[in-house]
C-alpha cells in the first residue's frame, strides 16, 4: 500500500482511508505492507493516530523532501522539483524499497493512493518491474480544466492518468462524477474502473461515545461545527458568513442563538477577514487542531454539523461527510444540488443543503434549523440503518473483493459484484 498521507501526519482527513484499509485488510484475509514516506517530510505531525497503527502491521519508511521547504533557496526552487507534486524525491528510495519488499514479503497486489500524485508514479514503477496488479486509487480527479494552473504539471498529471489507465489493473474513485469522467476521459480502460466511497470508522466513534454523553460546546447558544479545511476556492465561506449578517440584521433573535465554529480550518485568516467584513466576529470561533478522536467528540457534541463544498467539486465529497452522518447530529450542506456531495444527502432522504453561493438560501437554511431546535421539533438527521452502509468496515470488504478480483485475473466484475 504505497500512501503518502499516514501516521503521524497531522491535519488531513485523507490518512483515514490508508489507515482503515491498513487495520481491517487482515479481517478479510489480506496482509498489508505500506510504504510511505519518512516523517520529516510532513509539514506538522502528532502522535495519536500512531497508536492505533496495529503491532503485525510493516510500515516502511522511505526517504523524500519537501522541495518547499528541504529545497528552496530564499523560498525559491526550480517548478520541475514539483512535478507532479513537492515530494517527487520521494519516488527514488520508495521505488528501491518497494522493490525489495516484493521480494522479501511475496507481495501479490499493488495499491497506490493519491491526492499525492508521486504515490501513483512509484505504484506505475513497481508495477512495471515486477508484473503485479497494482490498483490505482484515484480518489478524486486529479487532472481538472485548469488545474494544476502550471500547464507543465497538469501535463505530468495527464502523464501519469495514462500510464495508470495503461497499466493498472483496477482504477478506483470516490465518487460516481469523479468515475464517470475517467470513463470518458479513458473509455479503453472504462471496464476497469469502479467506485469505493469513503466512509468513518466505527471503531473510533464507540471508543469516543463510551466516554458518556459530551456536553453542549456553548451552552445557551447552537453551535454549528466545522471541522476541518476551509478552502479559499473549493470551500468558499463567503456566502456563509455574509448569510450571518444577514441573519444578524433582519433576524437577530435567530442570529444571536447561533454559534459558528470552525475547527483547524488552515485558513484562519480568510475566516477573521470575512467574520470582521461583514460584522458578525462575536459569532464565529475559530479554533486550532486536536487530536482525531478529540476532533470526534467535538462532532459528536455540536449542535448541527456543517459540510462545505463548491460546485467546481461536483465530482468530490469531504471525507468528513461520512463522519458528519454518523454523529447523527443535524447535517448543515453547502453545496450544488448537481454535485455528488448532496447526491450523498437526497440518497438518505435529507434536504437539508442550499448553495454555497446563496447567501438568501444559506440564511433560510440557517432560520429553519434553529426554529426547529427552539421549538423542539425534530429536525431531520439520517437514518443509522443506512449510514452503516458506509463504515471504514464495509469499504474495506469491497476493496478485498476488488483484490480478489485483479489477483485472479477477471477484472470483469466490479468490487459490489464479486
Amino acid at each position: 500500500m504505497i500512501a503518502y498521507h499516514f501516521p503521524p501526519l497531522a491535519g488531513s482527513s485523507g490518512i483515514q482511508r490508508t489507515l482503515r484499509f491498513a487495520q481491517q485488510l487482515p479481517d478479510y484475509g489480506w496482509q498489508p505492507i505500506v510504504l510511505t514516506i519518512q516523517p520529516h517530510a510532513y509539514e506538522r505531525c502528532a502522535p495519536d493516530l500512531l497508536r492505533e497503527l496495529p503491532p503485525s502491521l510493516p510500515v516502511e519508511r522511505a526517504f523524500g523532501l519537501d522541495s518547499a521547504r528541504h529545497l528552496a533557496i530564499g523560498g525559491r526552487y526550480p517548478g520541475w522539483l514539483a512535478r507532479p507534486d513537492r515530494w517527487t524525491t520521494w519516488r527514488f528510495d520508495a521505488v528501491r524499497r518497494g522493490l525489495r519488499l516484493i521480494r522479501e514479503h511475496g507481495i501479490q497486489a499493488l495499491w497506490s493512493t493519491y491526492p499525492i500524485a508521486t504515490a501513483h508514479v512509484i505504484g506505475a514503477a513497481l508495477q512495471r518491474r515486477s508484473g503485479l496488479p497494482w490498483i490505482a486509487d484515484f480518489r478524486d480527479p486529479m487532472a481538472q480544466e485548469n488545474y494544476p494552473a502550471d500547464p507543465a504539471t497538469r501535463a505530468r498529471f495527464l502523464d501519469i492518468e495514462k500510464a495508470s489507465a495503461h497499466r493498472a489493473a483496477a482504477m478506483v474513485f470516490t465518487t460516481p462524477g469523479a468515475a464517470r469522467i475517467y470513463q470518458q476521459r479513458y473509455p479503453n480502460a472504462a471496464r476497469k474502473m469502479s467506485v469505493l466511497e469513503n466512509g468513518y470508522d466505527e471503531a473510533s466513534f464507540a471508543d469516543v461515545e463510551r466516554k458518556g454523553t459530551p456536553q453542549p460546546l456553548n451552552p445557551g447558544h447552537l453551535t454549528v461545527l466545522h471541522s476541518g479545511i476551509v478552502y479559499p476556492w473549493e470551500r468558499d465561506p463567503t456566502h456563509l458568513l455574509m448569510a450571518i449578517a444577514t441573519l444578524k440584521r433582519d433576524a437577530p433573535h435567530v442570529a444571536h442563538r447561533l454559534r459558528l465554529r470552525f475547527r483547524a480550518p488552515v485558513h484562519e485568516d480568510l475566516l477573521k477577514r470575512l467574520a470582521t467584513q461583514q460584522g458578525v466576529t462575536e459569532l464565529i470561533e475559530i479554533l486550532p487542531a486536536t487530536g482525531y478522536k478529540e476532533a470526534l467528540a467535538e462532532m459528536l457534541a455540536a449542535d448541527a454539523l456543517l459540510v462545505l463544498q463548491a460546485a467546481n467539486c461536483n465530482e468530490q465529497i469531504p471525507a468528513k461527510l461520512y463522519e458528519a452522518l454518523r454523529c447523527r447530529r443535524p447535517v448543515l450542506c453547502l453545496s450544488d444540488p448537481n454535485g455528488d456531495t448532496v447526491g450523498v444527502l437526497r440518497a438518505l432522504g435529507l434536504h437539508t443543503h442550499a448553495a454555497l453561493d446563496d447567501a438568501t438560501a444559506i440564511a433560510r437554511l440557517l432560520t429553519d434549523f434553529v426554529r426547529a431546535e427552539d421549538a423542539a421539533e425534530s429536525y431531520p438527521r439520517p437514518d443509522p440503518a443506512q449510514v452503516a452502509l458506509a463504515s471504514r468496515d464495509a469499504r474495506t470488504a469491497e476493496l478485498a473483493r476488488l483484490l480478489g478480483t485483479v489477483t485472479a485475473g477477471q477484472m470483469g466484475a466490479r468490487p459490489n459484484d464479486a
